[in-house]
């Protein structure tokens, strides 16, 4: 989750309601700084989790709403133990292999994934699309919605059937097409943060890491923990470094102690270090209702090489979005102009995808159209090919699902219409990425 532009916020209030992608109002002090949240006082949570557990240790499994007609609806949401039991249940059932990252968290959990689709087998080269979930605690439905996705696509490949969500329809030929791409994907990537949101229902966003303090200063934002201008200190213009992230423990986007300090942001790393011919990334988040694409540091120029995020002579102006690139010192952030092409254009796959599966408007901006960041896992996913040649050029992209729940104690915890929405939009939004980056390009051919 990224910040608001002042224009969303405008939108917004008028509808009395909240700020979606951004930070919470009360998170924000008046000056611009980031603070802890404090508690609501609706009582209402939601979606409410789900108890036991559904795919009975993994001899079930999971099955999305794309493959089961308009009709079904799920009404609670995947409590931590149970997607744990629903990716076993995949691999039980499709033969599918599954992956543990080799990081432990700071409560002792695991992070899991697994690979699907391509050319089968152990050819790490053959995946080609890393689908990322919840890497923010209270964005509640991301897990579920990776993880019931991919049900879907592997129930609809075994059956020769197709897929539908919403207005969205695919064809079982479609859904060969999509896995063809190759898929890594990890449901839930912070889940000693998600275990304590769902036990607390805190709107807990980060994860609990005690190493800096305790209470509100516990815990690290992991999206803004990535080795891409981490310290922003130093790589922004003095004047928008309080809004880029946070040196202080107890705020909302503290980015650690050093860059990948978390094991849950250096299992990430070693993903992409592991599949190294991934070509495509999507980190979900909610909510805003938009798919954002690189950069999010600054905006985007593809006239001036030398002005990139690797040249320290731009640390005094970078983030200032107010100033034109190349223009009295303004920077922008290069992009070659063919790889923004393939960016907005994938992106606006993404776009008719989520609006068509779950009915509500969904827009492509720039990142830093928000708000300019630092150390987020997307920029820093594309970033790999220009700090490291010999690295894989990765798209990168946010997806910000939903709308908000402006009447429960954390509007990112939706309500049952809204988790059922959101996992239909998902499920089309992922649809269309993996249909475009098969027709836009995987990269060079699978040698093994």
């Amino acid at each position: 989750m990224k910040f608001c532009s002042l224009a969303a916020l405008v939108g917004l209030l008028a509808l009395s309601t909240t700020s979606s992608a951004c930070l919470l109002p009360e998170e924000r002090e008046n000056d611009g700084h980031i603070r802890a949240i404090r508690g609501r006082q609706s009582r209402n949570n939601g979606t409410p989790i789900g108890t036991g557990d559904r795919f009975n240790r993994g001899t079930v499994a999971p099955r999305g709403l794309g493959s089961q007609g308009s009709s079904t609806s799920f009404s609670t949401i995947l409590n931590v133990n149970e997607i744990a039991s629903g990716l076993k249940g995949l691999a039980s059932t499709y033969g599918i292999e599954t992956f543990t990252t080799p990081y432990k968290t700071y409560q002792g959990a695991s992070i899991q994934g697994a690979i699907v689709g391509g050319s089968g087998g152990r050819c790490k080269d053959a995946y080609r699309v890393f689908l990322n979930g919840n890497i923010h605690a209270r964005e509640r439905g991301s897990a579920d919605n990776v993880l019931f996705f991919i049900s879907d696509l592997l129930y609809a490949n075994k059956t020769n059937a197709g897929l539908t969500y919403g207005s969205k329809t695919y064809t079982a030929g479609q859904v060969k097409t999509a896995l063809s791409a190759g898929i890594v994907f990890i449901p839930l990537s912070n889940p000693d943060g998600v275990a304590y949101d769902q036990s607390s229902n805190s709107c807990w966003r980060k994860n609990r890491n005690p190493a800096s303090g305790t209470g509100s200063a516990s815990g690290i934002d992991l999206n803004r923990n990535f080795d891409f201008l981490w310290d922003f200190t130093k790589k922004f213009a003095s004047s928008v470094r309080s809004s880029v992230a946070s040196t202080n423990p107890s705020s909302e986007t503290y980015h650690g102690t050093s860059a990948f300090s978390e094991p849950e942001t250096r299992g990430i790393k070693w993903v992409l270090d592991t599949y190294t011919k991934v070509r495509w990334f999507v980190d979900l988040h909610s909510y805003a209702g938009d798919v954002l694409y690189s950069w999010g540091s600054d905006e985007n120029q593809s006239k001036y090489p030398s002005m990139n995020f690797r040249n320290s002579s731009f640390d005094s102006v970078r983030g200032i979005l107010s100033d034109t690139p190349g223009t009295r010192g303004g920077y922008g952030e290069y992009i070659p102009a063919e790889e923004l092409t393939t960016q907005t254009t994938a992106a606006s796959r993404m776009v008719s995808g989520l609006t068509g599966g779950g009915g509500s408007q969904y827009t492509a901006i720039q990142s830093s159209d928000l708000y300019p960041t630092s150390g987020a896992s997307d920029d820093w996913a594309y970033s790999r090919h220009f700090a490291d040649p010999s690295l894989n050029l990765v798209h990168s992209y946010t997806i910000e699902f939903g709308f908000g729940n402006n009447a429960a104690s954390c509007p990112f915890y939706p309500t049952v219409a809204q988790y059922n929405a959101n996992m239909r939009s998902v499920g089309a939004g992922f649809m269309e990425l993996l249909l475009a980056a098969v027709e836009l390009g995987l990269g060079d051919k699978t040698t093994c």
